[in-house]
């Protein structure tokens, strides 16, 4: 039975998928039949106790089973779902687990370290004819009722939910979501078509790799044989074998890189036509896009993913938007990192122009201030310049984040109309050992008020210091030094990352800034 970890996947090849889950604690199973943006399109296509089957889908004594050929010609996935089963529990560690035709094929274990409430835990999904399972982990502290929200169910109860109308509107609140309309159609799910790609890279590069590591070790045996035998060592004969190996060993190289190649051409093909249709969130700061109407997405681009050994593929490196964790940027000169943060905010600020955007900013060192004029308007208050204004500015979130979870619990819960994005710059220095905490608050509860967290400064992942610990673990860490190889989650490949820049022309960042 194969083990897998957050973002792998792969084929399935059975008629009839079984899904069940195991905790420490009570567990509904639910199931979600969702289209290209991820919404369902009717009430049938959520699965729960009160509604147990649907065209393919069926739950029976806490499993659900998926007979693949039955499921909707135009569903996109099913989303696989568990939620505590008892008012007030969080969930615990999970494992869960997949059949196919009856027999075990994977396994996914995961552990929740925020305060979920509610898990998709699988997607099992369409690519192209076959279909194909990701292990997902995605947790919503607000429970089941915001995850359906999530995804087009409206909830009045525990045991009664159905379609939302779809007014060109998704209310997302669960950690690392937010409220945007779906992306546009001919891409239809913006983010994941690009992983669909960054996957297919990697597994070209994995090929490309294994096949020159198994020539270089077939080379060097065949070579150490040809002069195993001093009789023969220096003579026409060795010399022939010589040749007939590397000759070998030549072939089969080329062949390898001839595979990689054509992935390579066909995959920039596919991104250079992506890249005309993406949100501008998405995009290259040449695409058309930019110059159009604003457009939501649900992600934002942070730079390029490359190897310079395997030639020419650039892959946008992409995350969903609000975050799901934390950017950090590992710096210890913010003034050095402008360019970056600008590309950040210029794509969160275009991912979602449906909603409001309201920033808080810290800033002791005045890095920012060029960068941060034309954004004025949507700032929620004064820059952070003085160190004694931190934690009052970060407790103000915190309680706009406790009253949202009040309001949660007490069924008065509405879905935030703001996307809120703090930049939190110079980490540690100037913060009191209690900001940590305090921001560590705002990843549990953030999703909850719309939150989309940036900070910039060194890495505290080994501090002595717990809470600036972990804090900076829970972050997701974009390297600003040179040859900072990052490792892609299906085959351990080794990438470099380019992070994007916010181009340096006046003009063309007053525009992307827009």
């Amino acid at each position: 039975m194969m083990q897998l970890k957050a973002g792998q996947n792969t084929p399935l090849t059975g008629d009839v998928i079984g899904f069940s889950a195991r905790a420490g604690v009570a567990l509904d199973v639910s199931a979600l039949v969702v289209g290209e943006n991820l919404r369902v399109g009717g009430p049938a296509d959520f699965v729960f106790h009160s509604r147990p089957a649907t065209a393919g889908v069926a739950l029976s004594g806490g499993r659900v089973d998926i007979t693949l050929a039955e499921v909707r010609s135009d569903a996109k996935a099913v989303l696989l779902v568990v939620s505590a089963a008892e008012t007030g529990s969080v969930l615990g560690e999970i494992s869960v687990s997949l059949t196919e035709s009856g027999s075990p094929t994977v396994e996914f274990a995961i552990t929740p370290t925020s305060g979920e409430t509610a898990l998709i835990c699988l997607e099992v999904y369409r690519r192209g004819a076959d279909w194909k399972v990701r292990a997902v982990g995605q947790g919503y502290a607000g429970g089941l009722a915001v995850l359906l929200s999530a995804h087009g169910v409206e909830v009045d109860g525990p045991a009664r939910a159905h379609a939302a109308p779809d007014h060109g509107r998704e209310t997302i609140a669960g950690p690392a979501q937010a409220t945007h309309t779906p992306a546009p159609v001919e891409v239809a799910h913006g983010l994941e078509r690009l992983w669909m790609v960054f996957e297919d890279a990697a597994r070209s590069a994995a090929a490309l790799i294994s096949a020159r590591d198994y020539a270089a070790n077939r080379l060097d045996a065949e070579l150490s044989a040809a002069v195993a035998d001093p009789a023969t060592r220096n003579t026409p004969v060795a010399e022939a074998a010589r040749r007939e190996a590397q000759r070998r060993s030549d072939e089969l190289i080329a062949t390898a890189d001839g595979n990689h190649r054509r992935d390579t051409d066909q995959l920039m093909r596919e991104l250079a036509d992506a890249d005309r249709k993406l949100p501008p969130a998405l995009a290259s700061w040449n695409s058309p896009a930019w110059d159009g109407p604003p457009a939501p997405a649900d992600g934002i681009r942070l730079g390029e993913l490359y190897a310079a050994d395997r030639g020419p593929l650039r892959i946008p490196y992409c995350v969903p938007v609000p975050l799901t964790r934390p950017l950090w940027i590992d710096t210890e000169n913010s003034a050095a990192v402008v360019p970056v943060v600008g590309a950040l905010l210029a794509r969160l600020l275009v991912a979602d122009p449906v909603r409001r955007t309201r920033m808080d900013v810290i800033d002791l060192t005045g890095a920012f201030t060029t960068l941060l004029a034309p954004l004025d308007a949507i700032l929620d208050g004064p820059v952070v310049t003085d160190h004694a204004d931190i934690s009052p500015r970060l407790q103000a979130l915190v309680d706009a984040a406790e009253l949202a979870e009040i309001a949660y619990s007490s069924g008065n819960f509405v879905p935030p109309d703001v996307h809120r994005v703090l930049l939190a710059a110079d980490f540690p220095h100037g913060y009191q050992a209690a900001d940590a905490v305090r921001i560590g608050s705002l990843i549990t509860r953030g999703d909850l008020i719309g939150l989309s967290m940036v900070i910039v400064g060194s890495d505290e992942s080994e501090s002595a210091d717990s809470a600036a610990a972990l804090l900076s673990q829970a972050c997701r860490h974009l390297p600003t030094v040179e040859d900072t190889p990052l490792f892609d989650p299906w085959t351990a490949s080794a990438w470099n990352l380019e992070l994007d820049l916010l181009p340096l022309d006046p003009e063309l960042r007053a525009r992307l800034l827009r």
